[in-house]
Parts: structure tokens; C-alpha cells; sequence
């Protein structure tokens, strides 16, 4: 059995210095252990330990060790299924970054005479990279602006009066002015790393063993049931939790694009479609940022291609076309002594004491809970 010496950056992107680097070590270090040891047990019950959870640095992945690639659509489920129309759809998608919530965010340029697109950004970057980078090397931040948004980027765009970095600036808050990382609240690594450890916790309720996605998510609690990623993320690893198996999240951890399929897809002068599409940050394996644009020479742009018919008018058409993914490791098949819970996860009744009530919400943030009217409610993504 081996330890990895220190978790590497997402994408295996070069960005940070030695010391940088040992901070996101001890980030994802410390996040992953922290989601092991689970929420305050007389604040959330029956969601903790989760001791089939491991970190990489600290316990050694065995010999029978096999990743699983989980992968889902881009295109945010909860604005499918509450719309009308692919139109309807396809324009709220494209209104706002905030409800841009399966782990991908895009950003579209249009042409300003015949408002056709003529490029949209793609990014699966974590907020909490950025806010790091930001810290160790602003200048490099400013680069990177300057690099994929736009050269007329600067500095007091990007970091407030004090310094410090705003996540949500001008060129990184719309759809209309750029993408450079996730901002949508729900859509970050430590979120993502609570998710992969709450699931790796077997349920057997009134002596059923449970398997399905939706009991899970909904008796779990890990996440949103109307999305593509949480359930489906959470209904992977669980599957091998079952099989009494030690998981983690691969290393580097983090969200990576896993395909854009082009079937149906048709250009003006029949060239690949998929050609348009460049990745500009992440190695191959790990990609976190794409843009889809053709270059000027061809004569043609984004908006002129058809996707089974129709002309690309929203960056949610591609986003259609989008596959997401995060890798897990598991190992020691058939080793876990763990018991499964035999219970869902419950919040206690929230205190009536109004300083008391203050207190009890303040311990499930820092758990990644947001607070709500009724605890049944309560998930880790929102």
C-alpha cells in the first residue's frame, strides 16, 4: 500500500509556487478529512463518521485499488424539468450564472451587428483554487484574466480596496462578460468532497438495503434530487461502498470536463464540429476550461452551426452536449468492517432560544448545511 506524497492542484494546472502548492495540499488535506469525521453528531444525526472515506496522504491505497469515472450533463436538470419549452430552457440557462449548477458555467460573446454567437466559454474551475492563487500571486491572477476574458482586465477589477480578491467581479459574474471559474454558490470542491464522503455511508432502512439514486440522495441527504450530478454522484460511490470498499477522490481532486458530443451537429462547410472546441487550462485528462469558437478564417461562426436542425443561439444548446466528471478510487474490496446506518439523515429540533437557534445554524454552515424552515430540507448542496 502507498501514500501519495501531496493532493496536486486541480488539472495539474502549474500556476502556483512551492509554497502555493503545499497550501492546496493541505487544503484538500484537511477537507477531506474534516468530511470523514462528519458533521457534529448531536447537530446532524446519523451521518457520521464516515469511516469508508479516506484521504490519500494519510492511508494507503492497496493493491486492488480501481477508479470509477462519474460523469453527468452540464445543462442544469432543475431548469429542464421546470421549463416549457427547449427555448424557455435554453434562455434561462443562459441568464444567469446562478442557476448554472451541475459544476459547469458558461459565458457567451455575440457578434454586435448580427447578434449571432460567435464564442462561449466554458469553466469547471473551483472558486477555492482561484481565492488561493489570488492570495500567493494576484499578478498571476491578473495574467490569467487578461489571458482567457479579455486583455482590458485590470487589477481594481479584480481585487477590492483591501486587496482581497472578489470572486464575483465584473468579468466573472454574468453570462455576457466572461467565465473564468464557478461562482454559482453551490458549485465548489468542498462541496464536492462532502458529497463523495456522506455517500460512502451504507443505509439499510426497515431492513432494506438502499440502492436507487433518489432514496439515497433523499434519505442521505448529500445533495439536490432534481439535479444531474449529486444523485448520480452520490449513487456511484455508494455503489462501491457496498462492496465494503475504502473510497476517496482521485487525485488531483477536482471537476473536469469529460466530452462534448457533436452527433447531430452540422457546419457550413461540413468540418468537424468538434474542432471548435479547444481546451485552454487542465492536461488532457483533467481539463477545466474550454471555449467553443470558430476561428475567423473559416469564414463562419458558432451561431451558424446547426445542432439537428437548428442554429446555435444559446451557449445552453452546447451545454446540451456537455458531459462533467470527477474520478474516485476505491480499494480493500470486501474488507470494510463499517456497519451501515439503519436510519436517514434527521436534524434535531432547532432551538427555541433565540442566541441558541443563532448558535445551531452557525454549526451546520460550517458544515456546508445552509439553514431552512423545516431540517428535512436541509442539504449540503442547495
Amino acid at each position: 500500500m502507498s501514500t501519495i506524497d501531496s493532493y496536486s492542484p486541480p488539472g495539474n494546472l502549474d500556476d502556483l509556487d512551492d509554497t502555493g502548492r503545499k497550501v492546496w495540499n493541505n487544503f484538500i488535506s484537511d477537507s477531506v478529512e474534516q468530511a470523514i469525521k462528519g458533521p457534529d453528531s448531536s447537530k446532524v444525526l446519523n451521518d457520521s463518521p464516515r469511516s469508508q472515506f479516506y484521504d490519500l496522504t494519510k492511508t494507503g491505497t492497496a493493491a486492488d485499488a480501481q477508479q470509477a469515472t462519474v460523469s453527468w450533463t452540464a445543462f442544469p436538470r432543475r431548469i429542464k424539468v421546470s421549463s416549457l419549452s427547449d427555448a424557455q430552457r435554453w434562455q434561462r440557462a443562459d441568464a444567469s450564472r446562478d442557476v448554472q449548477d451541475e459544476y459547469c458555467e458558461w459565458s457567451i460573446t455575440r457578434d454586435p451587428t448580427s447578434g449571432k454567437i460567435t464564442k462561449v466559454m466554458f469553466t469547471c474551475e473551483g472558486p477555492e483554487y482561484w481565492n488561493l492563487l489570488a492570495q500567493s500571486d494576484p499578478a498571476k491572477v491578473l495574467q490569467l484574466y487578461q489571458t482567457h476574458i479579455s486583455p482590458d482586465v485590470k487589477h481594481g477589477d479584480l481585487f477590492g480596496a483591501t486587496g482581497t480578491y472578489q470572486p464575483r467581479n465584473r468579468w466573472n459574474d454574468s453570462t455576457t462578460h466572461g467565465a473564468m471559474h464557478l461562482v454559482q454558490v453551490n458549485n465548489t470542491l468542498g462541496a464536492e468532497i462532502e458529497l463523495a464522503a456522506a455517500a460512502t455511508i451504507v443505509r439499510v432502512i426497515n431492513g432494506s438495503e438502499l440502492t436507487t439514486e433518489p432514496d439515497l440522495v433523499q434519505c442521505s441527504q448529500y445533495g439536490e434530487p432534481e439535479r444531474n450530478s449529486d444523485p448520480h454522484i452520490g449513487g456511484a460511490v455508494n455503489a462501491l461502498a457496498r462492496q465494503k470498499a475504502d473510497i476517496s477522490l482521485a487525485d488531483p481532486v477536482g471537476l473536469y470536463f469529460d466530452d462534448l458530443k457533436t452527433d447531430g451537429w452540422v457546419t457550413p462547410d461540413g468540418s468537424d464540429p468538434k474542432g471548435y472546441w479547444t481546451r485552454q487550462r487542465g492536461d488532457a485528462v483533467h481539463p477545466v476550461r474550454f471555449v467553443y469558437e470558430v476561428p475567423q478564417s473559416k469564414g463562419f461562426t458558432v451561431g451558424d452551426i446547426t445542432i439537428n436542425g437548428s442554429p446555435i443561439q444559446y451557449g445552453a444548446q452546447i451545454a446540451d452536449y456537455i458531459s462533467i466528471k470527477l474520478t474516485a478510487v476505491a480499494c480493500r474490496f470486501g474488507q470494510s468492517g463499517t456497519p451501515p446506518q439503519t436510519a436517514c439523515v434527521q436534524f434535531p429540533a432547532a432551538p427555541t432560544d433565540a442566541t441558541e437557534a443563532a448558535k445551531h445554524i452557525s454549526a451546520l454552515s460550517l458544515q456546508g448545511y445552509h439553514a431552512a424552515p423545516h431540517p428535512i430540507s436541509r442539504t449540503r448542496r442547495r
